[in-house]
């Protein structure tokens, strides 16, 4: 049978690590799909250094148009990346009657809905594999191996950088802005940083597999997002000692009163496994009413990483390129008609249980106080702990870091005690407050 035939667009980092991979290991995947894939054409803007990557027997072009005109091209793979010329790109290779394989999170975190329902109308597929946590075939999990499951909740470190971050923050004692620029040196993090460290990025990831665990549509604009930049090197250590670590989790739930979509800085058990992932790496945990707790753990990103997401995408599609579309797995685990319009939560409507270092002032009656306030707005109090902070207060005297872990209590009413207690005119500095996930 004649192999099918790729066209690929952007061969940067993980464009040429599909090209490689899929070269490299050509016997092995054709005798997995029952036919040979190649990639035959390639669009970069930089043409020459595409040409010194393929090799004399793939077509170059700097035109990614040409790319979805040809007509022998059967799959598109998208590695541009980006919400703008991609999405055109995306739609018009599904218009020309092609799949599509990319790995552009944020495209279809926002454009989803629209580029799903013009591939569905159109019978063709679009895989995203490579979107969410590079090498750890997480969508899979979701679309196709729990399917039998309703899925309770999902929680992951999802972006290698900012747990790269927090893992050398806590490891060397240093504050976030030290750090960061050592990730930039080694490489881990961007020049401009800012979709990783201030959790856009993870919250692209966790909003596609919300839509895949809940039946739902994606909805990025509903995620309550949250970054690791005000992250200090003190309640990294203070988490230590009580036995958690911080890690920044996208998370999302099933509730009665709707789905919560959120990402930001989490203390999580140290004894939990998620909470021992170091470095770069990532890890997604899913909780299912049949199968229970599962794990999964690897390479979030790199070249061959996200290449193998890739290339099994391609798979994919090749096994099932001649099925009728209507009985390929849906693009969102569920049938198109059939998802559900359950509200994703506002924030302000979460439960769930807080971490919160105050900066006091060391007097008598200050304690009672503050937790009398809490009491007060009916917020339980799990533990309280002081530690000196060594520092002189305002009026002379010194001061001291009060650390309550709370049980779970809605967002909203924690939100009103914390403007409460802030106003005490012995809480000499802004309240840190870090959610607290069990993850049971």
């Amino acid at each position: 049978m004649k192999p099918i035939q790729v066209g690929l667009l952007g061969i940067g980092t993980v464009g040429s690590g599909t090209f490689n991979v899929l070269k490299r290991n050509q016997e092995e995947i054709r005798r997995r799909a029952g036919r040979g894939i190649e990639i035959t054409m390639v669009a970069d803007l930089d043409t020459a250094r595409a040409q010194s990557i393929v090799g004399p027997d793939v077509r170059v072009v700097n035109d990614a148009r040409a790319v979805i005109a040809n007509p022998e091209i059967d799959i598109v793979i998208e590695l541009i990346g980006g919400y703008g010329i991609a999405r055109s790109l995306v739609l018009e290779a599904i218009a020309a009657g092609k799949h599509v394989v990319t790995a552009n999170k944020a495209l279809l975190a926002v454009h989803g809905t629209e580029i799903f329902a013009a591939a569905s109308a159109k019978g063709v597929m679009v895989a995203f594999e490579a979107a969410v946590a590079g090498g750890i075939p997480i969508i899979k999990a979701l679309r196709e191996g729990l399917t039998a499951n309703s899925i309770q909740w999902i929680a992951g470190i999802i972006n290698g950088t900012t747990n790269f971050i927090l893992s050398e923050m806590r490891d060397k004692g240093l504050d976030f802005a030290v750090v960061l620029k050592e990730a930039q040196r080694l490489g881990y993090a961007e020049a401009d940083p800012t979709f990783d460290i201030e959790g856009v990025d993870a919250a692209h990831k966790v909003t596609l597999m919300s839509a895949i665990a809940f039946g739902i549509p994606v909805q990025f604009d509903k995620a309550h997002v949250e970054g690791i930049t005000q992250l200090g090197a003190t309640d990294i250590k203070y988490a230590e000692q009580l036995g958690y670590r911080i890690k920044l989790l996208g998370i999302t739930k099933r509730t009665t009163e709707g789905i919560e979509l959120r990402v930001h800085p989490s203390l999580v058990p140290a004894k939990r496994l998620i909470a021992n992932v170091e470095g770069a790496m990532n890890a997604v945990v899913v909780n299912g009413d049949a199968v229970g707790t599962t794990l999964y753990y690897g390479k979030g990103a790199g070249s061959e990483p996200t290449a193998s997401a890739v290339i099994a995408d391609l798979v994919d599609i090749t096994r099932l390129h001649t099925a009728d579309p209507h009985h390929r797995v849906p693009h969102l685990a569920f049938q198109p008609d059939a998802l559900s319009d359950v509200a994703v939560l506002p924030m302000s409507e979460v439960v769930t249980s807080y971490y919160l270092r105050l900066r006091v002032a060391d007097q008598a009656g200050v304690l009672a106080k503050v937790t009398g306030l809490l009491a007060g707005a009916g917020i339980s109090i799990d533990a309280v702990l002081q530690r000196e902070a060594d520092e002189v207060s305002g009026e002379g005297g010194t001061s001291t870091d009060l650390i309550i872990l709370t049980h779970d209590t809605r967002e909203g009413t924690m939100n009103d005690a914390l403007a409460q207690l802030q106003n005490l005119p012995t809480v000499l500095a802004p309240i840190v407050r870090i959610r607290k996930e069990e993850l049971n």
